[in-house]
């Protein structure tokens, strides 16, 4: 088309590509926390970015981080087997960038969901709002990489004359996309198929059926309280030896209910005059609240302060 620059040339980085000049100023861009060096803090944003690197796009990818240091992406958006961007260049009207990537299906969804619950402690991670490293592991192990195996996999689309794929309209998005990954985890499963609400639920639904299915047991006669067949649990063969509290509840007479009505808070045995102390690691708190907001520092600050807690921790 006329007036349209060589896109042979542009991609070689010379010919009438270059005339179009410096992007133009942006005011209320989203600009990359990250002034210098590498940009990603978590694994799995760093994760990201050496995926993408490894399809040899390091040098292209490149071109793209100015940008995304100066702000030039307007607007970010993470759905479902897609990234749709906003990316202000060096013409008026800015670029539109979208990437896509193959969401899981349901089947395959439901099958993680399963592998995760039956592990408390991926449970507990993801509902602190965290993903353990373990995670890329138990998703090959389904069949279903978490990251992308080859760019193939990857639809990249932006609206700029240049020819090279990234271009840097399309790599500045790649690295807003890996700090945004940095700052909501579970933006990088909603790009997969599952945003954080519908996941969490699942899991908490899968831990509660697997810890009790059947809810707890009712009491048959509602005015008597017979701690030994409440505390008893399921029923025991002759000769077997109760466990658990009810050794301590079966030698306890049944009492009417309206007697232990002052007595119902009381412990059945007596208790040690002090409580036993719990040995745990400095980190424990920060593992459980999760990492900070990212108008205060994000994971950035998490890392800060585990470094801090475990020098406190040696002190």
């Amino acid at each position: 088309m006329p007036g349209e620059p060589d896109r042979d040339a542009g991609a070689a980085g010379g010919g009438r590509f270059a005339d179009f000049g410096r992007p133009r100023r942006v005011d209320g861009g989203l600009k990359a926390r990250s002034t210098r060096g590498a940009i990603g803090v978590s694994w799995w944003s760093r994760r990201f970015l050496e995926v993408l690197e490894s399809f040899a796009l390091g040098t292209r990818l490149t071109r793209g981080r100015s940008y995304a240091r100066k702000g030039q992406v307007l607007r970010l958006d993470v759905t479902p087997g897609r990234v749709e961007a906003t990316v202000q260049g060096s013409r008026a009207e800015p670029y539109r960038v979208r990437i896509e990537l193959a969401v899981f299906p349901a089947a395959l969804w439901e099958r993680v969901e399963r592998d995760l619950a039956a592990q408390a402690f991926f449970s507990a991670r993801l509902l602190a709002g965290d993903l353990p490293a373990e995670l890329e592991e138990l998703f090959a192990a389904a069949g279903a990489p978490l990251f992308p195996s080859g760019v193939a996999e990857l639809t990249q689309r932006c609206s700029c004359p240049d020819f090279a794929v990234p271009c840097k309209h399309l790599a500045a998005t790649f690295y807003l996309l890996a700090e945004a990954f940095d700052a909501d985890p579970f933006q990088l499963l909603h790009w997969r198929g599952r945003s954080r609400a519908e996941l969490l639920d699942r899991l908490r639904t899968l831990r509660a059926g697997a810890t009790d299915p059947a809810g707890p047991p009712q009491p048959s006669d509602p005015d008597i309280l017979d701690p030994a067949a409440a505390g008893s649990g399921p029923e025991r063969t002759p000769g077997e030896e109760p466990a658990g509290a009810a050794r301590v509840l079966a030698g306890l007479p049944a009492i009417p209910l309206g007697e232990a009505v002052d007595r119902f808070w009381l412990p059945p045995v007596p208790l040690p005059d002090r409580p036993p102390s719990l040995v745990t690691g400095p980190e424990l708190l920060l593992r459980q609240l999760g990492a900070p907001a990212p108008a205060i520092g994000g994971p950035g600050l998490l890392e800060r302060l585990r470094r801090a807690y475990r020098t406190f921790g040696r002190s």
